[in-house]
């Protein structure tokens, strides 16, 4: 969420394929549809109403960090769930340590991803996205 609220608009379009890969929406697209897919997975209901992308789309600003949002507070009450049922997550065997650490890996990858993105397209990074990333005490004040 504090990654797209800090980057330009225009650069929500830019991608370093040449073969028709992801832009930076898209991307952040992909990491919202990947905890769909793991809700799906494991939790039908906290799945319910959550939005889906179309492949190929590049959603704006708005629709992104509703979609996160929303996802992100489905994930927060799966591992609740599975914290509470000691640990154990139906489809997923190791359990929920390794289940939330895969989220986070796949998320991080993507950052960045995007942020490489945006230099290597000639986007300059935001001091407060090219720093604000690793203020984690700032993250608990504005949620």
């Amino acid at each position: 969420m504090f990654a797209i609220e800090n980057i330009p608009d225009n650069a929500l379009d830019a991608t370093l394929s040449t073969r028709g890969g992801r832009d930076i929406a898209r991307q952040f697209a992909h990491m919202h549809m990947v905890r769909v897919w793991r809700l799906e997975a494991t939790s039908k209901k906290l799945a319910t109403g959550l939005e889906r992308f179309e492949k190929g789309k590049s959603p704006d600003k708005k629709k992104l960090l509703k979609a996160l949002e929303h996802s992100g507070e489905a994930v927060q009450r799966l591992s609740q769930g599975y914290i509470e049922n000691a640990g154990k997550v139906a489809n997923f065997k190791r359990g929920v340590i390794p289940t939330l650490a895969y989220l986070i890996s796949h998320e991080a990858h993507h950052r960045g991803s995007i942020l490489l993105t945006m230099k290597q397209s000639g986007f300059r990074l935001p001091d407060s996205l090219k720093w604000g990333i690793w203020d984690w005490n700032k993250f608990a004040d504005k949620r």
